[in-house]
């Protein structure tokens, strides 16, 4: 499936969203829905898998978008019962780009006890050397995908019952992981000790759970959010109880604070606190570490609109819908010659002329990953005569690639990891380029004494070359970590 638009290969890939429900007739049109809401996190393929006491387990993977499969009623018969999971992907493990209808999650195996399906969001950081070893012993793998390992390690648990196989298996895995997963009779959801990647509670009507990646999910079918999953924490739903266990050694937790940034919908609750009033405090920060003199403040659409709001109201300068984003655009057009491609940057965005012309803009963006996106929209605006451009990003230089279930270029194509702040300016041939300071968007999450580098209240590796957990696998293949590359 190709890029949603032309600037994707310029933006941080979303990880992968997880959702489940038990209780409730029909729970698969549940999941299609809580789906539907976290499309953002992946838009490679998405599947389902429910269990209905007379038929047993049923399962549908679908490349594409949840709107062009799941919302098909003949699809839906498919998939009875009060018990159902699903996954939306985006490779960040296997063959990425290059999906196979193999690799779509949920995962399903069949074991001595009964059934067990599994959908996971994350990376596994050892996934090579687990993936070796069981294939040693005889495994046979049908995906490309790290999470597969999971229900292989499973498989080979001399437990007696799934919820402790899984146990077993997620102990020997290393990395990033929110998984909801499903037998006959349970919905299960566990996060890894560090809690890197989100996972949610929720109720619904008097006897239906939910498992999510994010709370907006539940909005969408008027579930009720009660917590989080606990880092390192494991819930088992079954009858409509809800059991808590922690089958990991407890360790100080360390959330991605990109989902803050970018990856989470504004309208999510992330760690008690709004995500939209995160990213507008990320520009009243913004705005107090790098004012300038300009005539209005404006957002790249979407991401960059809340942090605008907050620079605006903290520096005085007027916000103004500068970029207008094209609500209907879906996948790329095929475009066959060099000349239509370069136009493709504008079926997503376009400058509001009217409003830019002979105007000082600031600029408001989420990040700078490799720097294509900030070059096409600066020629934008100053073909749009805009008197001058100014850049001010909501989050620090990304100079070090995720290993943690989010896709990044290989560390030599990031723009940061190779130029400083003020060789950046020069390359992308901006008025003015400013990015906030890791202790500024430390602040804007609710840190209000910054980072703690002695021991980082969050995972902000992707910033800082701080990783919570060694990418064993990638250092195999000759990645050097931070201190190594200094």
């Amino acid at each position: 499936m190709p890029p949603a638009h032309p600037f994707d290969d310029d933006k941080l890939r979303e990880e992968c969203g997880v959702f489940g429900v038990t209780g409730v007739a029909d729970a698969a049109n549940f999941v299609a829905l809580g789906l539907h809401a976290l499309q953002h996190r992946g838009q490679e393929a998405g599947g389902i898998v429910s269990h209905d006491p007379e038929h047993g387990f049923n399962s549908a993977r679908r490349f594409g978008y949840v709107r062009d499969n799941f919302t098909k009623q003949s699809l839906m018969d498919t998939l009875p019962g009060p018990l159902a999971i699903g996954h939306v992907r985006y490779s960040t493990a296997g063959a990425k780009g290059n999906t196979q209808i193999r690799d779509v999650q949920p995962f399903f195996g069949e074991f001595s006890m009964g059934g067990a399906a599994i959908a996971h969001n994350g990376n596994i950081v050892n996934a090579d050397a687990l993936r070796r070893e069981l294939i040693d012993r005889g495994s046979i793998f049908q995906s490309s995908s790290d999470s597969e390992c999971i229900i292989h390690l499973m498989a080979r648990s001399l437990q007696q019952k799934v919820p402790a196989r899984m146990q077993d298996a997620l102990r020997r895995v290393e990395g990033a992981f929110s998984v909801v997963a499903m037998t006959r009779t349970k919905l299960i959801g566990v996060r890894d000790p560090l809690g890197v990647r989100p996972l949610v509670l929720g109720k619904l009507g008097d006897d239906g759970w939910v498992l999510s990646s994010e709370t907006c999910a539940l909005d969408i079918i008027g579930a009720e959010f009660i917590r989080e999953v606990e880092p390192g924490e494991m819930v088992v739903i079954e009858n409509g109880e809800v059991a808590s266990h922690s089958p990991f050694a407890p360790q100080k937790p360390r959330f991605c604070i990109f989902e803050h940034v970018y990856f989470s919908r504004p309208d999510s609750i992330l760690g008690g606190r709004s995500v939209y009033e995160t990213r507008h405090q990320i520009g009243v920060e913004l705005a107090r570490e790098a004012p300038v003199e300009a005539d209005l403040v404006c957002p790249v659409p979407d991401s960059g609109t809340p942090a605008a709001i907050g620079y605006s109201q903290e520096s005085g300068i007027p916000y103004a819908m500068g970029i207008i984003r094209n609500q209907y655009m879906g996948r790329t057009f095929i475009e066959p010659t060099e000349q239509i491609r370069n136009m493709g940057v504008r079926l997503k965005l376009n400058v509001n002329r009217a409003l830019i012309r002979g105007k000082r803009i600031v600029l408001v963006d989420d990040s700078v990953v490799r720097g294509t996106t900030t070059v096409k929209i600066r020629e934008m605006l100053l073909d749009a005569g805009a008197a001058a451009v100014h850049f001010r990003i909501a989050s620090p230089p990304t100079a070090w690639p995720c290993f943690y279930g989010v896709d990044t270029p290989d560390r030599e194509k990031l723009l940061a990891a190779t130029m400083s702040e003020a060789e950046m300016e020069a390359h992308l041939r901006v008025d003015s380029l400013r990015f906030i300071s890791l202790d500024g968007l430390y602040r804007a999450v609710g840190e209000a004494n910054g980072r703690n580098a002695a021991q980082p209240q969050h995972c902000d590796a992707c910033f800082s070359g701080d990783y919570p957990i060694s990418p064993s696998d990638r250092i195999e293949k000759g990645f050097r970590l931070k201190e190594a590359a200094e």
